[in-house]
């Protein structure tokens, strides 16, 4: 049974106080409360969807790694490894970013997928500069966790974290980010 929304616990509230109701006035307190926890309701689903929108791309970073993981039989990754499949990552959208510019007419401005996309690359190469933040792949523990990984976002903390930059080194960091990177 999903969860009762506060817009129906609010009308439940009305309901056994008042008695069936057939008919609200516009501008009586009843009728407030319910725009009230609507309102209230809206505003709660919007925010969990940003969540979700915000929290999509860890999640598909974190099943990207753990497939890499699986291919080499859940074994610990060598440093020189996993530098290559943060560049793999890095890279994963320029093969479809040149597909959209050969397929645009010349002379005609870019799509918004294709600005997107653009901005995508950027985003994932800059990290990939300052410190590219991923499960630890180098130790037997995390890798074991890793395989777990069933796509939820609370279980990402029980992973160990690292930060990889560009030129190969490696920091501990912790998960979720906190806007350092």
């Amino acid at each position: 049974m999903p969860p009762k929304t506060g817009l129906e616990k609010t009308r439940k509230a009305i309901v056994k106080k008042k008695g069936q109701i057939d008919a609200i006035h516009e501008f009586s307190r009843d009728s407030k409360r319910l725009h009230r926890a609507a309102a209230r309701d809206d505003k709660l689903v919007k925010i969990a969807s940003a969540r979700r929108k915000a929290d999509r791309p860890y999640l598909e970073r974190v099943a990207f790694f753990q497939e890499a993981v699986k291919q080499n039989d859940l074994k610990t990754l060598e440093a020189s490894v996993v530098q290559e499949l943060v560049k793999t990552y890095v890279h994963q959208y320029d093969e479809e970013l040149s597909e959209l510019k050969k397929a645009r007419r010349p002379g005609r401005p870019a799509s918004t997928k294709e600005d997107l996309l653009k901005v995508k690359i950027s985003t994932l190469q800059k990290e990939y500069e300052t410190g590219f933040l991923l499960p630890d792949l180098t130790t037997d523990e995390n890798v074991m966790l890793l395989d777990r990984f069933e796509g939820s976002w609370s279980y990402l903390t029980n992973l160990k974290w690292v930060k990889l930059s560009e030129d190969g080194n490696v920091k501990p960091s912790t998960f979720p980010p906190k806007g350092d990177h």
